[in-house]
This record gives C-alpha cells, sequence and structure tokens, in this order.
C-alpha cells in the first residue's frame, strides 16, 4: 500500500514542474514570500496562463490584483496571442504603482489597463464581457461579487477563483468564521448553478475553474 501523500509535498512537486519563469517573476515571488504578501503562486500562474491562451482570450478582469503577480501571467498570454488587455484592478495606489513598475520590468505593461478602487464596483462599470474574470478579492465579497462576473463575462468565458480550500478552513465543519462561510457560499452558487461547468483544482490554497455555458437557467 502506497504511503500517505503529504499535502506539502504535493505542493511542491507540482510548483517544481512550472516552466523556468521571468526574472522578474522570481523576484515578485521573493518580495511576496518576504513580505507574507498572498499571491497565487507559480503552478496557479502557470494554470491561468495557460487557460488564458487555450481560449484565446483577449479580454481579462482581475477583481483583486495585488502588486501585479497574476496580472503578469494573463498579460504573458494576451503578448503570445498577439493582443489583449489585463484589467489590473487593486484598491491601494502604492499596489498599483508597483505593478505597473513590475509590469514595465518584463514588457507587458502596453497589454494592461491599470486601475485603483473597489473591485466589483469597477468590474460592474466596466464593459464587458470578458473572456476571463479572475476573482481574489476579500472572501467576504465572494457571493456579492458572483452576479456580477455572471453578467460580464460572456458565454464561453472562464472564471478563475482563488482560495476556495481557505487553508483547509472549509473541511472543518466547525468553522463559522465570516470569510470561510463566504467562501462555502460563493463555491455552492457556482456549483449547484445549470449556467456553469466548474471544477476545483486543488493546487496552492484551491483554484475553481469554471465555465459559463448559458446567460440564463435552462428550462426544463
Amino acid at each position: 500500500m502506497p504511503a500517505q501523500i503529504q499535502w506539502s509535498a504535493v505542493q511542491q512537486y507540482v510548483e517544481g514542474l512550472v516552466p523556468p519563469r521571468h526574472p522578474q517573476l522570481q523576484r515578485m515571488e521573493q518580495e511576496a514570500h518576504k513580505l507574507r504578501f498572498p499571491i497565487i503562486g507559480p503552478a496557479c500562474g502557470q494554470l491561468c496562463y495557460q487557460l488564458a491562451r487555450m481560449i484565446g482570450a483577449k479580454r481579462v478582469f482581475e477583481l483583486g490584483s495585488g502588486f501585479g503577480y497574476s496580472t503578469a501571467w494573463f498579460a504573458r498570454a494576451m503578448s503570445e496571442n498577439g493582443q489583449g488587455q489585463v484589467f489590473h484592478v487593486v484598491w491601494d495606489e502604492t499596489l498599483s504603482t508597483q505593478a505597473r513598475e513590475h509590469l514595465s520590468a518584463m514588457g507587458l505593461d502596453p497589454f494592461v489597463q491599470f486601475r485603483v478602487g473597489e473591485a466589483i464596483a469597477a468590474l460592474r462599470d466596466a464593459e464587458g464581457p470578458f473572456d476571463i474574470i479572475f476573482n481574489d478579492i476579500d472572501k467576504e465579497g465572494y457571493p456579492e461579487a458572483f452576479p456580477v462576473i455572471e453578467s460580464k463575462l460572456r458565454v464561453g468565458g472562464v472564471m478563475i477563483v482563488d482560495n476556495l480550500i481557505w487553508h483547509g478552513q472549509v473541511l472543518d465543519e466547525r468553522d463559522r468564521e465570516a470569510s470561510t462561510m463566504a467562501i462555502r457560499l460563493f463555491t455552492e452558487q457556482v456549483v449547484k448553478s445549470d449556467r456553469w461547468i466548474s471544477n476545483l483544482v486543488p493546487i496552492r490554497d484551491g483554484l475553481l475553474v469554471a465555465t459559463k455555458i448559458a446567460e440564463m437557467a435552462r428550462v426544463p
């Protein structure tokens, strides 16, 4: 019988399979580790990049973009797809400035629109539809964000949402924290909707990947 697999060992193995990254991305990873700043990490970044390439995405909207780490993966896909724009939205001017510097250092800033503001409101005001919408805002906001995402994503588009395992807290039925409850509610909203085909990819902290298949619920 095989030995019980350790979660941390699996994550380390998966990250080790990610191809060599741009030196600036590696510097961002080091900075995030030093400051304990949350980023999606290389394995999730590679998946985001792959999905954007797979569907030929040209319009990507990020709710909660941090200092531009996830943006860089999407922007790389835009550059290789030949055109496109990633909407980098963050609440803090300093983070936006850092993101501009990081993306400029990689030569990817022409593929990014930088906006400072509240992410859900920014998406609500943005002109859709989008090919990919990435969601990594405060977890309590996930249920509120879902209908806005649904209205702005094209049919056939992909929604990517981070932290659906939430450090294992969603597995503990006794955990009633607001963030945990919001993630559970959001997950239920997606997986029970007939507008979506979804899967929870258990890399890092859980990345939900869902394809929008209909504008309206199908009539039985």
